[in-house]
């Protein structure tokens, strides 16, 4: 603990002016949470007995993977020059998924740390947080991290910074998360540069709230920041948007554990707590304000973000539907990104239709209501909203392909397209401009950031990036290139809807809307991986990938058959004919009354791409 950091029982002053609020923003893995977590040591909030590594990510996912997903505020006392401050930390996620986390912690700051890797630079995310921030009117303090690395080249990379946010290399901070260098200089500089929160102490009070939790025994926990007024402990307060009004049994700020309070003020940021168990009354977004003397004028709230990905959840056992229900209900509490609609599927019985921001964020959702909830749950294949119109002039939005409208002619498909911008070293242009065309990218301009770091813009369809582009982008580019993508409206493209027959009957679980270039590639690999995962019948099963009436691929499983010639030696050959003609027969009306039943296993394996063959060996 640094000898200046203020470790005093009483709350640091609620005066504006000795509060300052800001958050660290950068690219996935440049170290912001160690950052964080050398904060907290050198200001006292955490004991050195008590720190562990990655302090603020507080579940078990983000710790064994490294990253952040959920955003943590925390309140730090620190002094200078004989005052005493309260600065309020929000350690925010880098990963572009996590976008809207970030973009809710930017709107309760006044400033923000820009952080840089000193070994590998800026990269897509850091330009993309740094938009953000600016556009959101904040200070913005240039760090450059990790100098201690002996790959570090911090000269460099300082004046990179400088010419990308204007200003000097030598104003460029240079710090250690790791070792503590330079961080006592950077919380001086968060005094020094950061203004103090503006807004009228006299005024009703006007609280946002930017996250909220579900604690399974004290309910919704609802985090704020102060714009305007004053809420007391006791009191009763009223949320805007649904006019409900709840008792406050508990307020405080996070130090970083819960710390109870008399009030919060003008520009702190801390919890409320009123006991309500309902998850649909904390709205992120939504303005809090006193009950007594409410304010007319709700806060401007968020935009609400706009699903990127949309795929199916059911559960295994029918049985967890209510189970999942309820999990998403919590869940979307702590998670404002996530969307979600009950739909059924005649292969895998009543689950949800979920939107996302992007496949990591699917695959986080998916894991937490699998390890927080207990739930055994099954991921239809990811897809995107496409807008199909018909020659009758009637408009669909497609979020899954069995809503896709079937007979009736197609006038037109449009596509969700994105502008990606790829960072790497200028070697890899070539592999990248490669990679980028055969996705149906079209290219919208490069910019050189240094001597060998390169910009490239891209104009995509979202449904090529969203399944393994990112993979392929860092094995083609030895992990050197980084991506970030945002929304820019539609496109129209020649898509089609691939079903996949089974004995005549489409399979909706494996129906795909793909481009038609793609559309026999898709069908080959959907039969080839089916034809090994169905047991064998009793009579012979033919699986067909179809464009509407019109069959592009076809693989067949053939039938398990007793040797009815056994009995047969020797005689003559009308003999075994005879038999088999009768065979040929019973086989004939098996298939007419017979159904295929496709194992639970073969549909988890055929969606995730984990295929198995008959003989048990992974193909």
């Amino acid at each position: 603990m640094s000898p200046r950091a203020l470790k005093s029982l009483e709350p640091a002053s609620t005066d504006p002016a000795r509060i300052r609020n800001f958050c660290i923003i950068a690219h996935i893995d440049h170290g912001k949470s160690t950052l964080a977590d050398r904060m907290l040591g050198i200001t006292g909030v955490v004991s050195d007995r008590d720190m562990r590594a990655q302090y603020l990510d507080r579940m078990d996912i983000e710790r064994e993977r490294g990253i952040t997903i959920k955003s943590q505020a925390v309140r730090m006392p620190w002094q200078l020059g004989g005052e005493s401050y309260a600065l309020n930390m929000i350690d925010t996620p880098g990963h572009v998924d996590f976008s809207y986390e970030v973009s809710r912690s930017l709107a309760a700051c006044e400033g923000a740390i820009l952080l840089v890797d000193a070994a590998q630079g800026i990269e897509a995310q850091t330009l993309a947080n740094l938009y953000l921030a600016l556009d959101n009117d904040l200070t913005v303090i240039p760090v450059l991290n990790k100098i201690d690395l002996p790959a570090a080249e911090p000269d460099k990379y300082a004046k990179e910074l400088a010419d990308l946010i204007g200003g000097n290399p030598e104003d460029v901070l240079r710090v250690s998360g790791k070792t503590g260098q330079g961080v006592e200089e950077l919380l001086d500089r968060v005094v020094e540069l950061i203004p103090a929160p503006q807004g009228r102490a006299d005024a009703p009070a006007r609280a946002m709230i930017f996250d909220s939790v579900y604690d399974s025994y004290r309910g919704v926990v609802t985090y704020v920041r102060m714009i305007d007024g004053m809420l007391s402990s006791r009191e009763r307060i009223q949320m805007m948007s649904t006019k409900a009004i709840h008792e406050l049994l508990e307020i405080g700020v996070s130090s970083p554990e819960p710390t109870p309070t008399k009030g919060l003020g003008v520009g702190e940021v801390g919890y409320l707590i009123t006991g309500v168990k309902d998850v649909r009354q904390s709205k992120v977004g939504d303005t809090v304000t006193n009950a007594a003397r409410p304010s007319n004028d709700p806060l401007p709230g968020y935009t609400d973000p706009k699903p990127m990905v949309f795929s199916g959840l059911y559960p295994i056992d029918g049985s967890d539907y209510p189970v999942l229900r309820e999990a998403l209900d919590k869940l979307k509490l702590s998670d404002a990104a996530l969307n979600y609609e009950p739909e059924t599927s005649v292969a895998l019985g009543f689950g949800f239709r979920c939107g996302f921001l992007g496949l990591l964020h699917l695959e986080i959702v998916t894991e937490r209501l699998e390890r927080e909830f207990g739930l055994e749950l099954i991921a239809t294949a990811p897809s995107v909203p496409y807008e199909v119109t018909t020659e009758d002039k009637k408009h669909y939005t497609v979020t899954n392909p069995s809503e896709f409208p079937t007979g009736t002619k197609i006038a037109s498909v449009s596509e969700p397209m994105v502008k990606a911008a790829i960072l790497a070293p200028k070697d890899y242009v070539g592999t990248i401009m490669e990679l980028c065309q055969s996705k149906r990218g079209s290219l919208l301009g490069m910019e050189y950031l240094g001597e060998d770091r390169v910009e490239i813009r891209y104009s995509m369809p979202l449904g090529e990036i969203v399944f393994d582009f990112f993979d392929q982008l860092k094995s083609k580019t030895a992990g050197y290139a980084s991506l970030d993508y945002e929304p820019s409206g539609d496109q129209e493209a020649d898509l089609v809807k691939v079903d996949i027959l089974l004995q005549g009957e489409a399979v909706d679980a494996f129906s795909a809307i793909v481009h038609r270039d793609k559309a026999y590639a898709y069908g080959l690999l959907m039969t080839e991986r089916l034809k090994k995962l169905i047991p064998r019948q009793q009579f012979e099963v033919p699986i067909q990938a179809a464009i509407g009436a019109r069959i592009i691929a076809r693989e067949s499983i053939s039938a398990v058959r007793k040797d009815v010639l056994a009995k047969c030696y020797g005689g003559d050959i009308t003999r075994k004919r005879k038999l088999l003609e009768k065979q040929k027969e019973g086989k004939k009306r098996m298939k007419m009354v017979g159904r295929v039943e496709v194992p639970q296993e073969a549909f988890i394996a055929a969606l995730s791409g984990d295929v198995e063959g008959r003989d048990g060996k992974k193909k």
